[in-house]
């Protein structure tokens, strides 16, 4: 098990004010079989009217409220979350099972193809020619990501938050965001379900206890098999216990750290921090 601390700090600074202002963040990670949240807590500045709910993906969610003139906005989300994630090898899913109208009913937002995830025709029909060649659809799975991994370079700034798959494949590069989406849409096209999932990933395998590092947000990919089985594109890799899940939906429109609207004269600009430690 590794414990991992995770300070993610994030916000607007308002040229010309705002006069009000109306936020959502999710910044909170999940507790579940494969992870335990021990500590967390969301700081905002100026102090908001705020509330706490769930969502329908199951993400934890803060909504708050300014009513008053302020300059900037800054959310300090800081958790501490122990992971125990094990590899999970194939279900044993075939490609009839992934047919089952029941199925394919209780998981029909996961094969939705929305215009974030949705493949360009030339990788259409190189991604229908692999899946006549997999046996099964983990196997399909574990061939997409190998394929992404090899023909997308990560390139940091190269696509932006509103940026499509498609964009990424033509351009061969993207980030970690871009190439979960190009996944997403390569499993959905041949009806396997996936989903969008965000959170952290330590950035130094051998870090350091008690020595912060600096980070970023993440995201990766869960599909099912059974199961929901996670893969990271970026690295080629299963998600292990230095991924930290926060969010899971059906892209990356559903699970944004933070999100929301003002009014004011001018326009926000926008900035990140995040640092994680291992601290066992």
């Amino acid at each position: 098990m590794t414990t991992l601390k995770i300070v993610h700090r994030t916000g607007y600074s308002y040229v010309g004010g705002a006069t009000a202002s109306f936020n959502e963040a999710r910044m909170t990670p999940r507790s579940s079989h494969e992870q335990q949240v021990v500590h967390s807590r969301l700081d905002v500045s100026p102090v908001p009217w705020l509330s706490t709910y769930t969502d329908y993906w199951g993400t934890t969610v803060t909504a708050f409220e300014l009513f008053e003139r302020h300059e900037s906005l800054q959310v300090v989300a800081t958790s501490t979350v122990d992971v125990r994630r094990e590899p999970i090898g194939p279900g044993g899913h075939s490609w009839a099972d992934l047919d089952d109208p029941a199925l394919r009913d209780r998981l029909c937002e996961s094969l939705r193809i929305t215009p974030l995830v949705a493949v360009p025709t030339d990788l259409d029909t190189l991604l229908r020619q692999l899946r006549a060649r997999s046996d099964t659809p983990y196997d399909y799975a574990c061939a997409v990501v190998r394929l992404v991994h090899d023909e997308v370079d990560y390139v940091f700034g190269a696509t932006g938050v509103h940026s499509r798959a498609a964009q990424a494949w033509v351009q061969r590069s993207g980030v970690c965001q871009d190439m979960a989406h190009l996944v997403i849409g390569a499993l959905r096209l041949v009806g396997v379900p996936a989903r969008y999932v965000s959170g952290y990933l330590m950035p130094q395998r051998d870090a350091e206890l008690g020595r912060g590092y600096a980070g970023e947000s993440h995201a990766w990919v869960q599909f099912w098999d059974g199961d929901w089985v996670g893969v990271d594109p970026t690295n080629d890799q299963l998600p292990g216990e230095l991924h930290v899940e926060v969010a899971a939906g059906r892209d990356y429109r559903d699970v944004p750290p933070i999100r929301g609207i003002f009014t004011g004269s001018g326009t926000s600009d926008m900035f990140v921090w995040v640092e994680m430690t291992r601290i066992a």
